[in-house]
């Protein structure tokens, strides 16, 4: 008889990654609002400051396919753990910078740890998620990232003051306690999973991408992700602030941050339930409405030429986009499956979200140019129509996201005997 899915807990594990992740998120709104700042201060020009951010972003894409290759080889908890510490060491290395030069490699050298965590956390989530509430722990992750993102900025104005170096400092002591909380919780799992391998046991190989391209459900969590990535990630944070000033020059700045802040409201109160939702229902239904919803929002908000429609739009985009997230991160996972590891599948899962986070704002600043930002918004949307589209694509009889773990990967009930990960 099938356990439903209130009886099953979520594993002490997992609640201590949310943990670790809500740390990250914190410690990266603190820091985000100033490193364009900072490196100014080392009397470089504005384009040389802004590369401060493409740094990150361009090395967290490029070493996306070697992270999912270490964690097929190292297993999920060193490289996670790796990860958080290279994150660690270089925001406090960022902090020490003496000039622009090393302050560029070592946050680039942030970017690598970060893809580290980011694709050994989606194949840890995978692995010791029950899949019954693989939705719903989604929905918990992507929340403590989201209230860490909040409240960062919060923290960091109150940290101004005290100077550019001090949050960097303080974010790279906060990292080396989270790293070291995963690592003893993730020293039980391997434990167990060495205690309950047979000693002439084979460990199962590891997914390949050819493997995972044969679902359709990670085909179109492809193209879903890259249109996400385009347009929440790239377009909804470069260009907002940019168009708020254009449209409602008064009252633009205000209302920019008002609009970051609403869509964040929107997102956070439909994570609340969108996880049990997709546990419920299926990964195809919310990815379909949520995306159709953020898309469709995001693509007319640079035709709004109202406070109150700009405002309104920004919180139902968010809300939109949180009930796709959830339902979209558990529909990876659950082509990965508990059987076998998945780092390059997961890793480019993530390069696809990046890919469209780092081409969105400059397709969507090329295009405010030349021929306005109404247009600029709604290409973003009409990408977000086509992650629509590959999703109707994706038979509702396919989905098996309880019933056959693992099968979608040919994983079916492959136990897994990796004593390391």
């Amino acid at each position: 008889m099938a356990t439903s899915s209130a009886d099953v807990t979520i594993p002490a594990e997992i609640k201590v990654l949310i943990g670790a992740a809500f740390v990250i998120a914190i410690g990266f709104g603190i820091i985000a609002p100033i490193l364009p700042q900072y490196a100014a201060s080392f009397d470089v020009s504005l384009a040389a400051a802004g590369f401060i951010v493409s740094v990150f972003a361009l090395t967290r894409l490029a070493f996306a396919p070697v992270s999912g290759r270490l964690t097929e080889r190292l297993g999920e908890p060193v490289v996670y753990v790796g990860g958080v510490l290279l994150v660690a060491i270089s925001t406090i290395l960022v902090g020490l910078a003496p000039n622009y030069e090393l302050l560029i490699l070592f946050r680039g050298l942030g970017g690598i740890g970060s893809t580290m965590f980011t694709v050994s956390a989606m194949a840890l989530i995978a692995r010791l998620a029950p899949p019954q509430i693989r939705g719903r722990i989604s929905g918990l992750y992507a929340g403590a990232f989201l209230m860490g993102n909040i409240a960062g900025p919060v923290i960091g104005g109150l940290l101004a003051n005290f100077g550019y170096r001090l949050p960097f400092f303080l974010y790279g002591g906060a990292l080396v306690v989270a790293a070291a909380l995963v690592h003893f919780s993730l020293a039980r799992v391997r434990r167990r999973t060495a205690a309950s391998t047979e000693p002439d046991s084979e460990p199962s190989p590891p997914l390949s991408v050819a493997e995972a391209l044969s679902s359709p459900t990670y085909r179109a969590a492809l193209v879903s992700g890259f249109a996400n990535g385009w347009t929440n990630f790239g377009v909804r944070v470069a260009m907002i602030p940019l168009f708020a000033v254009f449209a409602f020059a008064e009252h633009g700045e205000v209302l920019a941050g008002i609009s970051l802040a609403l869509f964040a409201v929107g997102n956070a109160a439909t994570l609340t339930f969108s996880g049990r939702l997709t546990d419920r229902f299926g990964r195809r239904l919310p990815v379909i409405v949520g995306l159709l919803i953020g898309s469709v929002s995001m693509g007319v908000l640079g035709f709004a030429q109202n406070e109150v429609v700009f405002i309104a739009l920004s919180v139902i985009a968010g809300a939109g986009i949180g009930v796709m997230n959830p339902a979209q991160q558990a529909a990876v996972a659950d082509v990965v499956g508990q059987g076998r590891s998945g780092g390059r599948v997961l890793a480019t899962f993530q390069m696809c979200m990046d890919f469209g986070a780092i081409l969105g704002p400059v397709v969507a600043g090329f295009m405010a140019d030349q021929v306005g930002y109404g247009w600029a918004f709604a290409v973003g949307g009409l990408i977000g129509l086509v992650g629509v589209f590959a999703w109707t694509r994706v038979p509702p009889a396919h989905e098996d996201h309880v019933a056959a773990e693992g099968s979608e990967s040919d994983a079916d009930e492959a136990p897994d005997t990796r004593s390391s990960r």
